[in-house]
């Protein structure tokens, strides 16, 4: 495969065409909903967990598009034995083709810590990032997104990560790549730090993956404000992630995490990545309790949910 084809609309509306969509966040055209799926709400089948039809990763494109959605978000922990593998995303992404499906990114976790306090780790988390990469490029994704881990005060996390998410971007620049980071656990969690930590790296292929409801700091057991969080991060959105957990009863679009307790607003979030002038993708990433075991429902509920909000606000 020619690197120098590999997702260059993706790369070049993510970097060349921002400004010119945040030049037009006040236009009166209706924003587009744009729905994708991230993979891991199927996680329970993909793991093969106790109660739930085993799936095969492989069949990824099929389920989204019987779904009625046209996109796929992958997660590195599907991948055979966890690891980058050519062979599989070229078959993945034949399948995808055969299904009319658009694969957009890949998630990526435990490859190292991109802001870790010994160059030589940063380092090698990079080298070990580049073969996603590469997996991803075979699959026609236009990101990769990776996590902000780091020690120390909040200060040094930020120059630590700046370094380490500078130099992957400039391995992703070869594969006409983007590079993006969520709030996913610790400093991430707030996202007023992503934000300026974007502001740190400032480059055209580093973006951010705002997720709804990740503003949870496990380590601390703290929830930033989500409602600040996702503002600050969407002026550098390249994707979104529309987590959903279950409705609390006698609501209609507040969400409950089942583990953690803390509830998300929906329609809140989608008013404000309206309100942004965000025109990419809206994955959906259900991780609700599913005592039905049928994770097919919780996405169903929440494609229709996104629906109706998109309808109503925009």
């Amino acid at each position: 495969m020619s690197h120098s084809n590999i997702n260059r609309r993706h790369f070049i509306a993510g970097s060349a065409l921002a400004a010119l969509a945040s030049s037009c966040k006040n236009f009166s055209s209706k924003p587009e909903l744009k729905i994708s799926l991230a993979q891991y709400s199927l996680h329970r089948g993909f793991f093969g967990r106790p109660g739930y039809k085993k799936l095969d990763s492989l069949d990824f494109p099929k389920i989204t598009r019987s779904l009625d959605i046209a996109a796929c978000e992958y997660v590195g922990a599907f991948f055979p034995g966890r690891k980058p593998d050519i062979k599989f995303s070229k078959e993945m992404n034949k399948r995808s083709q055969d299904f009319g499906i658009e694969n957009l990114l890949i998630m990526v976790d435990g490859n190292g810590n991109l802001g870790d306090p010994l160059s030589k780790n940063r380092d090698q988390a990079v080298a070990n990032h580049r073969k996603w990469l590469e997996a991803a490029a075979e699959l026609n994704c236009h990101s990769i997104r990776v996590n902000a881990r780091s020690k120390g005060s909040v200060d040094e996390q930020r120059k630590l990560l700046a370094d380490g998410m500078s130099k992957l971007c400039a391995e992703a620049k070869e594969f006409n790549m983007n590079v993006l980071i969520e709030n996913h656990g610790g400093v991430s969690s707030d996202g007023e730090f992503m934000a300026t930590l974007m502001k740190e790296v400032n480059l055209d292929n580093f973006g951010t993956l705002p997720d709804f409801g990740n503003f949870w700091n496990r380590e601390t057991e703290t929830l930033y404000d989500p409602y600040a969080g996702i503002k600050a991060m969407l002026p550098y959105a390249k994707a979104v992630s529309a987590k959903t957990f279950d409705v609390v009863p006698g609501t209609k679009y507040v969400m409950k995490h089942h583990r953690f307790g803390f509830e998300i607003d929906v329609e809140r979030m989608v008013k404000l990545t309206i309100e942004s002038g965000y025109q990419g993708w809206v994955g959906i990433e259900y991780e609700g309790a599913n005592p039905s075991k049928n994770e097919i429902e919780g996405i169903q509920m929440s494609k229709k949910l996104l629906e109706e909000l998109w309808a109503k606000h925009s």
